[in-house]
């Protein structure tokens, strides 16, 4: 399996669970600490962590760290990965476009004539 292959397989896993979607349009309007996050969404810190994890691990997020305190983070999307399943999409949208037009194309060649 190709390496793009596996990495939208690891987008859509990441992407799978709800909560993790909901983090991703949150940090869609703004770079979020996680704390901010785990309030939003009214989790514990710890199962925050385990979401950010996996959507870090996945390339999905990045997180850095406040440079006054080395305890707070703040977690922004990464444009990589999306961009990867952006393509993938496309090439899907694509295949059925193009299946959408035979079938036209065929429905029309043997459509009946009328009569006059």
């Amino acid at each position: 399996m190709p390496a793009s292959a596996r990495r939208v397989d690891d987008t859509l896993a990441a992407l799978a669970d709800p909560t993790r979607r909901r983090v991703v349009d949150l940090l869609r309007r703004r770079p979020h600490r996680a704390g901010e996050l785990s309030d939003a969404f009214g989790v514990s810190a710890p199962a925050m962590s385990r979401h950010l994890r996996v959507l870090r691990k996945r390339g999905l997020v990045e997180e850095r760290r406040v440079d006054d305190d080395a305890r707070v983070r703040v977690y922004r999307l990464r444009r990589e990965r999306f961009d990867e399943l952006k393509t993938w999409l496309t090439e899907v949208e694509m295949f059925w476009d193009d299946q959408l037009d035979a079938f036209k194309r065929h429905a029309e060649s043997t459509r009946p004539r009328k009569r006059r």
